[in-house]
């Protein structure tokens, strides 16, 4: 496993990020299964575990708890706060500094750990001010409750403008930025990821695999197996868009060629490309069963040519992505209310 600095925080990590949004009842019920998953991970050299609270609604943040017993010092362990945890709890979500206090307090007793070593505003809260949000955060650092903190899905000038109040305000500085990123969503290298390269940004992609298109699981002729998000969450997961669904499925069998002609697999293929980003911290894996986790955990050991990122450049262009709604960012609309 190769080590890599996580941004400007002082910390080192792996390349690979075990990813637990699949533990509990969103994906995997079976809590031993998901213990077994976090101990080989480990075992396999990853250090950078990531969760967040409304995983199963808290669930996943409680087998983490279980599985890192004995072993909570050799783990960066992140989280993320601001989804909702009840859709008919207005106040329990969001980035106020209300919310803020109370959710930390909730991640700390279910992670069942003093501090966290990475705090994460999972998605932009338009109806928040960021100076109150970074200035709660700043105030956990100061009381030991979290090392450094984070944002995910921040469009490009949201990244600028948190680096703006933190300097004009004296707060912490978001660190990290999580974004989506791979080879069928490559949205991310118009601006994001540039810009998080300009403030020394670390970046935990999330997605890598694009929601299982690039594990080769969804081909041409095969039959999808019941329990899989394309049959859970079809509509999410593009297989409810016949036109998409068409165009990624014949990008499967262009990229599995190249892979095979690189003498790896295709979730490799996936996670190297991703990794191959200059401004690329650590690619999130997010494995369901074991059997996942083994297939992803040889990514780091797999280097693309020139020639290989030429070809897959050839097949989705830089900057664009396969499918529009991949993008998380938010359109410009007219807004008159």
């Amino acid at each position: 496993m190769e080590y890599t600095p996580l941004g400007r925080t002082g910390m080192r990590v792996s390349r690979l990020c075990l990813g637990t949004m699949m533990f509990g009842a969103w994906g995997n019920p079976d809590h031993d299964a998901c213990i077994r998953m976090v101990h080989r991970a480990l075992d396999a050299g990853i250090n950078l575990v990531d969760t967040a609270d409304v995983y199963a609604f808290g669930e996943s943040e409680a087998i983490l708890a279980k599985a890192l017993k004995g072993r909570r010092d050799d783990v960066v362990l992140a989280t993320k706060f601001g989804e909702a945890m009840d859709p008919d709890a207005p106040l329990r979500r969001g980035a106020s500094r209300r919310w803020i206090f109370r959710a930390v307090e909730d991640s700390l007793r279910r992670l069942e750990t003093d501090h966290l070593d990475l705090y994460q505003l999972h998605r932009p809260d338009p109806g928040t001010d960021p100076d109150e949000t970074l200035g709660a955060l700043t105030d956990l650092v100061r009381q030991g409750k979290v090392r450094a903190i984070g944002s995910s899905a921040l469009p490009a000038e949201g990244i600028v403008e948190a680096q703006w109040i933190a300097e004009r305000r004296g707060h912490e500085r978001f660190a990290v930025e999580q974004l989506a990123y791979s080879a069928f969503a490559r949205h991310a290298e118009t601006a994001a990821l540039p810009t998080c390269g300009r403030y020394g940004l670390g970046v935990l992609v999330f997605s890598p695999l694009n929601g299982g298109w690039l594990t080769g699981k969804y081909r041409a002729g095969q039959i999808v197996s019941a329990d899989s998000r394309a049959v859970r969450n079809a509509e999410h997961f593009d297989h409810a868009d016949a036109a998409v669904r068409a165009a990624k499925t014949a990008l499967v069998e262009e990229f599995a060629a190249i892979a095979a002609d690189a003498g790896c697999s295709l979730p490799e293929l996936a996670l190297a490309f991703a990794l191959a980003h200059p401004n690329v911290t650590s690619a999130i894996i997010g494995p369901r069963t074991e059997e996942q986790l083994e297939s992803q955990l040889g990514a780091c050991a797999v280097e693309l040519t020139s020639e290989t990122l030429t070809r897959l450049d050839a097949l989705v262009a830089p900057g664009t992505d396969v499918n529009p709604a991949d993008s998380p960012y938010p359109r410009p609309v007219l807004n008159r209310a």
